[in-house]
């Protein structure tokens, strides 16, 4: 029945769409069972959210391409798992290598909860009142979604391909960064939180450093990111603007050498911020001084206002 959801999906839409409705349907599937006990059902909802947004996902991309679904196999670890249901082929057998299993593996721990940031308050608010798990879930990944917060990644990869398409040439854009007038950014250094060195960007640059030499992909993008990465490094400018390299520009490009397609990077930001989403759900239904969450506001408004008829109005 779920496949049947996929199906009548236009192929155009974006797979973070799918999977938030998907996730928001898993609850007509499967609905509260009375034999089981309170905290008996919070943990299987737990287990099956976890294993099957990982499918879902898997099957979004699947159903993109026109390709067949591939289920997944219970000798397979997670991300193994994962792998093989977005490259595997009838005609082309996926060969899994342990490197790129533990690279994805990583960067889904690493993103796995991050203080209270905008699809984690979402998650919050949302579960304040009382909904289930799958609906706080789904709003999760629709704040996600928005490209000023799980678009990162995504953006990384854009900026690269700009720069490419412009000749690869660095400078200019490096100035740009440093021009106060000018709204450009250079996607992926610095941090809201770290003001410093990102300290999951130490490890997932290991984890690209791996990718890359493991699969040998000669990739101009990957090149440009690089040369990019020594540039800012030793700059002063970003040096005192602690403008380093952060988590997001490093995945992206372990993203892109896997070859998940650039509309799936924040599909795959989702399924590592997963587990948090999940203990911060929990954490406030357990709350004993629980409330619904209302945020209140601060009308700074006129006080007063004569009224116009509507004939009189421009």
């Amino acid at each position: 029945d779920m496949i049947h959801f996929f199906d009548n999906s236009p192929r155009r839409a974006h797979p973070m769409g799918i999977l938030s409705s998907m996730v928001n349907a898993l609850r007509a599937f499967y609905p509260e069972l009375p034999e089981r006990t309170e905290e008996e059902e919070i943990g299987v909802t737990f287990t099956r959210l976890l294993s099957k947004i990982r499918t879902m996902a898997a099957i979004s991309y699947k159903l993109s391409r026109g390709h067949e679904i591939i289920y997944p196999r219970p000798d397979l670890t997670y991300a193994a798992n994962f792998l093989n249901m977005m490259f595997d082929s009838p005609v082309r057998p996926y060969e899994l290598d342990p490197d790129i299993a533990k690279a994805l593996n990583v960067f889904w721990i690493l993103h796995a909860d991050h203080e209270q940031n905008c699809s984690t308050a979402a998650v919050r608010l949302v579960g304040s009142a009382r909904v289930n798990l799958y609906a706080a879930i789904s709003a999760g990944i629709c704040a996600l979604w928005g490209p000023l917060h799980g678009g990162a990644n995504q953006a990384v990869v854009e900026m690269l391909n700009q720069i490419q398409e412009s000749g690869g040439d660095l400078a200019p854009f490096i100035a740009r960064a440093k021009d106060r007038d000018d709204p450009f950014r250079l996607m992926g250094f610095g941090h809201r939180v770290y003001k410093t060195y990102d300290p999951r960007a130490r490890i997932m640059k290991k984890m690209a450093d791996t990718v890359l030499e493991k699969l040998k992909i000669d990739d101009p993008l990957l090149d440009i990111a690089r040369r990019l990465e020594e540039v800012a490094l030793e700059d002063s400018y970003f040096v005192d603007h602690n403008l380093y390299p952060n988590v997001d520009f490093y995945s992206g490009i372990v993203m892109r050498a896997m070859g998940i397609p650039t509309n799936m990077f924040t599909v795959m930001f989702a399924i590592g911020r997963l587990p948090g989403w999940i203990s911060q759900w929990r954490e406030s239904i357990d709350d004993p001084d629980w409330k619904l969450h209302r945020p209140r506001q601060v009308y700074t408004g006129p006080r007063e206002r004569d009224y116009v008829p509507i004939r009189k109005r421009k």
